[in-house]
C-alpha cells in the first residue's frame, strides 16, 4: 500500500551557533526559499514571522502541478543567548577559551576527534592556534618596542595593544571571537550552567509533546544543524521523558540531524547527561532519525556514525546518509565557496541550485515524508518531475535497502 503524501507539516528547528537575530534568519529563509522554487519548478510563499521569546514562526504553502503542502515552521530561538556571549570583554573571553580547550583536551575529547574525524580535529584546534599565532606576533612587537625604548613596561604595554587591536582585525575577520564563545559554551553546556536556556528545551519540548498529542500535522519534523542538532537531541529527549510513547500514534515523528556536532560533545568524557540523552533518542524506534554529512564540511563528522562512536549500543541508529556539497550548487558558487567553511556549513540549511538527494527545503517543504526522501538513493529527484509534479509512479516506489551511506558515495 502507497505511504500518504504530506500535506500538512509541523517543523521544529534548531540551528547552530549563530548570532543570526530572528527577523535575518526569517529574511535567509525567504531568500534562499526562491532558489529552491527555481531548482524544483515548485510554488512557496512564506507568511510573516512571528516572533516570540522562545520561537520564530511562519507558515509556508508549497505546492507543485498535482500536491500541496502546509508547513509551519518554527525556529527555536537562541540568538539572544549566543549575543550575549558576544558581549563579554575580550579579556574575559580568551581565558575561559583557553579553559575550554584545556578541558576538552584533558577531557579525551581531541583524541576522539582525530580517531574519528581528523577534520574535525583540525577544525577544533583552528582558533587556539590561530590565536597562538596573533599573540606572538602581538608579542614580537612588544619586544622590538622593549628594545627601542628599554623600557619593560612600555614594550608590555605595547604588547598588550597591539595584541587588543589584533583581536579587533584580522581577527573577527577570521571568526576567532566566535569560535571562542562557541567552545565556552559547548563546555557550559556539557557542565549544565545556562540559566537561559535550559528552561527554554523545556518549554519547546512541552510543546513538542502537545504538538504530537494534537495530531494537526501528518509529520513533525525535529531538526538541528551544527551545534543545533545537540539541542535538538536533547529537546527530543525530553519530549520522550514528558511522554514515553511520543510518535507511537499521531504525527510520524522524525529527527534529521545534518553537518552536526553531536560527537564534538559526546566524545567529552564528562557528556554523560548527553550520551543518555543520545541513548534515549536512539532506543525510540518509532522515532525516525538520520544524519546528513559531507566531506568538505569541516564542522561535522563526515563518515561517523555519532551513536556507535559515543559507546552506545543501539545498531542501526541513527541512518546516515553522505553527501556532496558539490552536487548540490552551481560550479560557479561551489567556487566561490569551496573555501570558507562557514558558507559550505551552512549548505545544509540552503537552497540548492541544483537537483540532488539532500535538499533541506524538499525534505521540509516536499509531499513525500522525511524517511521515504532519506530512504530514496536520490532522495526527491527521482518522484519530482521536470514541471515539479509528483511522478504517480513515486507512490508505489518502495523504501531503498541496504546501506545509505554506500549508497551516498
Amino acid at each position: 500500500m502507497a505511504e500518504p503524501l504530506v500535506t500538512r507539516r509541523l517543523v521544529y528547528h534548531l540551528g547552530g551557533y549563530d548570532p543570526v537575530a530572528p527577523q535575518a534568519a526569517y529574511q535567509r529563509f525567504v531568500r534562499e526559499l526562491r532558489r529552491f522554487t527555481a531548482t524544483w519548478s515548485v510554488m512557496a510563499t512564506a507568511s510573516a514571522p512571528i516572533i516570540e521569546a522562545d520561537v520564530a514562526s511562519w507558515h509556508v504553502a508549497a505546492s507543485g502541478p498535482n500536491w500541496r503542502a502546509e508547513i509551519e515552521y518554527r525556529l527555536m530561538r537562541w540568538d539572544d543567548v549566543i549575543e550575549a556571549a558576544g558581549r563579554q570583554p575580550m579579556w574575559r573571553r580568551v581565558p575561559s577559551a583557553l579553559f575550554a580547550f584545556l578541558d576538552f583536551v584533558a577531557a579525551g575529547a581531541l583524541w576522539g576527534y582525530f580517531r574519528t574525524n581528523w577534520r574535525y580535529a583540525g577544525f577544533f584546534l583552528y582558533p587556539f592556534v590561530l590565536f597562538g599565532l596573533l599573540a606572538a606576533l602581538a608579542g614580537g612587537a612588544g619586544t622590538l618596542v622593549t628594545r627601542t625604548t628599554e623600557s619593560p613596561i612600555i614594550g608590555l604595554c605595547a604588547g598588550l595593544a597591539a595584541l587588543v587591536l589584533l583581536m579587533r582585525w584580522p581577527a573577527e575577520r577570521l571568526f576567532l571571537p566566535l569560535l571562542f564563545d562557541d567552545w565556552i559554551f559547548s563546555r557550559d553546556y556539557i557542565r549544565r550552567r545556562d540559566a537561559v536556556l535550559d528552561p527554554r528545551l523545556d518549554r519547546i519540548a512541552r510543546a513538542l509533546a502537545a504538538s504530537v498529542r494534537d495530531g494537526e500535522a501528518d509529520e513533525i519534523v525535529v531538526i538541528g544543524h551544527s551545534l543545533g542538532a545537540v539541542l535538538a537531541v536533547d529537546c527530543l529527549a525530553r519530549a520522550l521523558r514528558l511522554d514515553p510513547g511520543l510518535g507511537k500514534t499521531g504525527p510520524r515523528v522524525s529527527l534529521l540531524s545534518v553537518g552536526s556536532s553531536l560527537l564534538k560533545i559526546g566524545l567529552h568524557r564528562r557528556a554523560t547527561r548527553f550520551r543518555n540523552a543520545v541513548e534515549h533518542v536512539a532506543s525510540a524506534p518509532q522515532i525516525f532519525w538520520a544524519e546528513y554529512q559531507a566531506l568538505t564540511d569541516v564542522m561535522n563528522f563526515y563518515k561517523s556514525n555519532p551513536v556507535a562512536d559515543m559507546g552506545l549500543r543501539v545498531p542501526g541508529r541513527p541512518v546516515v546518509r553522505v553527501e556532496r556539497i558539490r552536487r548540490m550548487v552551481d560550479p560557479a558558487r561551489y567556487r566561490r565557496i569551496r573555501r570558507n567553511f562557514f558558507k559550505i556549513h551552512c549548505q545544509f540549511v540552503n537552497g540548492n541550485d541544483r537537483r540532488a538527494a539532500y535538499d533541506y527545503f524538499m525534505l521540509l517543504c516536499g509531499p513525500l515524508s522525511v524517511e521515504r526522501q532519506v530512504r530514496y538513493a536520490d532522495g526527491a529527484v527521482s518522484a519530482i518531475g521536470a514541471d515539479g509534479a509528483l511522478r504517480e509512479s513515486a507512490a508505489d516506489v518502495p523504501h531503498v535497502l541496504g546501506n545509505p551511506v554506500e549508497m551516498s558515495r
